[in-house]
């Protein structure tokens, strides 16, 4: 009996990996058409992008749609498609704002064309994250054409807020609609198809003030520079580039045993870059004139913290060394703490190991640099994983996606949710 169960299954597999395959225009027809309905962020109206995604959702048989609204213009999708047994609940969740069109940047290509040419495809919002976002509603409907073979249900949360953090996008559907929640999440946002991701760093953002006395600039004895005070302010944020984490052993393993696969894909330096503190000091305004001794001066800048330091500690050790300076004021913009699911976590296990299969080459499991919503499932409790194309120029002019890495990037979230949907047990 065990022996025809297997058999069956990987029947139903090679059945949704050829469906997959033979979908590859509808991919593309479907990345086109979210594309086309532009959501920059700033202003962050995603209303045409939600409008064109609940359109693909309706499309798939037994399709349930929730549209939540956090704000003008800020509209959320929550979807769902059970089983006809029960079982666990697997999330699949993407954000529909982009990062400004930038019509002057030098585009080749129209930015909202969805232009397909040399084995891509290009506009903006196609590697962040648009594409991923096409791959995901497609292995939902691939693997709802296959509800007797698998238990529980898929959901589809897609946020319209993530580029400003996610507020009102993925983290007020996780606080307030707990059908967005699972027993695991799958994101398609960027990163590269051999390199599954289990954890992000965490972001202390702050602003730094000095105030100074006015004076002539050759009378200098008679006013204080407030330039002079945030340059000695800076120094303080750039030493905490010397803090140690106390890093859990599986993370430190997992980022060095990735190093010679991720780093090629990433860059150099990635590895020491995911186990440190970074600081970045991304905007500095102060002073009039030359001959003026300046009276006012700012600073903001973008800290991110290794998994083993915390925001609080960091916001203290801060505060207290800045006080010792006159005239200097600190204030946080935003912050959130680094978190990461296991490397071992049967969710990261089930996606490597798909993406073993259909790319032929075994994926390196990693930490991420940048900022995604998985970050924010974790906070709730749901191991995730970010599982998405390699981006080519995002944010700039020409963004584009690998038409054959979509495809294996859809091929792999189908596989891995039929997989991890194959058990009995769930938790919602």
């Amino acid at each position: 009996m065990q022996a025809v169960e297997l058999n069956s299954t990987a029947a139903t597999e090679k059945l949704i990996i050829d469906a997959v395959s033979a979908s590859a225009d509808r991919l593309i027809e479907m990345s086109r058409q979210l594309i086309g309905a532009a959501s920059p962020n700033p202003p962050g109206d995603v209303t045409q992008a939600a409008d064109a995604a609940e359109a693909l959702l309706r499309a798939i048989p037994g399709m349930t749609i929730e549209r939540v609204v956090a704000a003008p213009g800020i509209v959320n999708l929550i979807g769902r498609l059970a089983a006809h047994r029960p079982g666990r609940r697997l999330v699949f969740n993407g954000h529909l704002d982009t990062f400004p069109i930038g019509e002057d940047l030098g585009w080749t290509v129209p930015p909202l064309g969805g232009v397909v040419k040399d084995g891509l495809l290009f506009g903006r919002g196609v590697s962040d994250m648009k594409g991923g976002i096409a791959a995901s509603i497609l292995a939902a409907s691939i693997l709802g054409a296959h509800r007797d073979a698998w238990r529980g249900e898929i959901v589809v949360t897609l946020a319209g807020d993530e580029e400003s953090m996610g507020a009102l996008g993925t983290r007020h559907l996780l606080e307030h609609h707990p059908q967005a929640r699972g027993d695991a999440m799958i994101s398609g946002d960027v990163g590269s198809p051999m390199v599954v991701r289990f954890g992000e760093k965490g972001l202390l953002w702050v602003e730094i003030e000095a105030e100074g006395k006015p004076a002539h600039g050759a009378h200098v004895h008679k006013g204080i520079n407030a330039i002079d005070r945030l340059r000695e302010a800076l120094d303080v944020l750039k030493q905490l580039e010397s803090l140690q984490a106390d890093e859990p052993p599986m993370v430190v393993a997992a980022i060095e045993a990735a190093k010679a696969i991720s780093e090629p894909l990433s860059g150099a330096g990635e590895s020491e870059v995911l186990r440190k503190v970074t600081v970045n000091i991304g905007v500095i305004e102060g002073g009039v004139s030359p001959n003026l001794v300046p009276t006012h001066a700012i600073a903001r800048a973008d800290i991110r913290l290794p998994v083993g330091l915390n925001t609080g500690d960091i916001e203290a050790r801060l505060r207290q060394q800045l006080a010792k300076i006159p005239g200097v004021k600190m204030r946080v913009v935003q912050k959130y703490e680094p978190n990461f699911t296991a490397p071992s976590h049967e969710i990261m296990t089930t996606v490597a190991g798909a993406a073993q299969e259909i790319l032929g080459a075994k994926p390196a499991i990693n930490m991420r640099v940048g900022a995604s919503d998985a970050r924010l499932y974790r906070l709730f409790g749901v191991p995730s994983v970010v599982f998405g194309p390699t981006p080519y120029n995002m944010g700039g002019p020409d963004e584009h996606v690998s038409l054959d890495e979509l495809l294996a990037v859809t091929k792999v979230h189908a596989l891995a949710g039929f997989r991890f949907l194959q058990e009995k047990s769930g938790a919602s």
